[in-house]
């Protein structure tokens, strides 16, 4: 087994944990590679470095929140490693083990008593040029206060038209993020779909809609000079211009998760409560 670690690196804690990972990998004779920006910041483990979207792992073990997790995502797609999340995060539902649970988690791991989840991603095409999300893609206004005017699509059928703050495409794993904030609902993993959520709407009418995720969305922006910005997984950012198509459909490719236990509504439950919102 190859393992691969990442960590957040706003966090002292987190790069600390990751350094006594990497201890544990290498007293327990693992071959273990090192995310090149946390062997700066640890100073040492250089001979093990290794730049993280380079990494070619069976797992990879990041130390970190959901933003870990979509990063980390978001450097190694589409090759599908694993992602085993501890989490020192503020909500973290993407990621499983508590901090204080991590090394007989890694056990468990390295024992082989673990599954691996799959999880479905967007594809977004704008421009000829192709993105990849776990989480969901935020189009929103470049001035604040002002609306945006979107036609939205779904395997050619017009939705509606939108004047509202913004959008949000999710997915399932989504759910648990900005769409829920917005009113979408929480959806299971195992549910095939995506979720459209408006962002502020100026029509009471326009809810939140789930779709199939075979299906094709198309979002226009349909106001001259109200251009938009596409926020992908909180992570890149794309402008989106007058009269410009943005679709969306299911990738090819997966998000992959090294879990321990089948456990998501107890999970949501708890990250709820920890999270602050009920």
């Amino acid at each position: 087994m190859r393992i691969g670690v990442v960590a957040r690196l706003d966090v002292e804690e987190a790069i600390q944990l990751a350094g006594k990972i990497v201890e544990l990998l290498i007293e327990k004779n693992i071959e273990t590679v090192l995310d090149t920006s946390v062997m700066e910041r640890l100073n040492k483990y250089e001979e093990l470095s290794c730049p993280l979207e380079e990494m070619d792992t069976d797992i990879i073990i990041a130390v970190g929140g959901d933003g870990t997790i979509l990063r980390t995502q978001s450097f190694i797609s589409p090759k599908e490693i694993p992602l085993f999340g501890i989490n020192m995060g503020t909500v973290g539902f993407l990621t499983e083990i508590d901090p204080e649970d991590t090394f007989t988690a890694i056990e468990e791991v390295l024992a082989g008593n673990y599954f691996v989840e799959k999880r479905s991603q967007l594809q977004i095409r704008h421009n000829s040029k192709l993105h990849s999300a776990l989480n969901e893609v935020v189009l929103m206004t470049l001035k604040p206060a002002k609306m945006l005017n979107m036609e939205i699509s779904v395997d050619d059928e017009v939705v509606e038209e939108l004047r509202a703050d913004g959008l949000i495409i999710a997915t399932p794993s989504g759910s648990t993020a900005y769409a829920m904030s917005a009113g979408g609902p929480i959806v299971d993993p195992k549910v095939e779909a995506f979720i459209i959520v408006p962002i502020c709407p100026f029509k009471l009418g326009s809810r939140p809609t789930l779709v199939s995720d075979d299906s094709e969305i198309k979002v226009k922006l349909l106001r001259e000079g109200k251009n938009a910005i596409a926020v992908i997984d909180g992570q890149t950012e794309e402008e989106i211009n007058y009269m410009d198509e943005i679709i969306f459909s299911k990738s090819n490719d997966y998000a992959c998760f090294v879990r321990l236990t089948k456990d998501f509504y107890r999970r949501v439950r708890e990250k709820l409560i920890k999270g602050g919102l009920c």
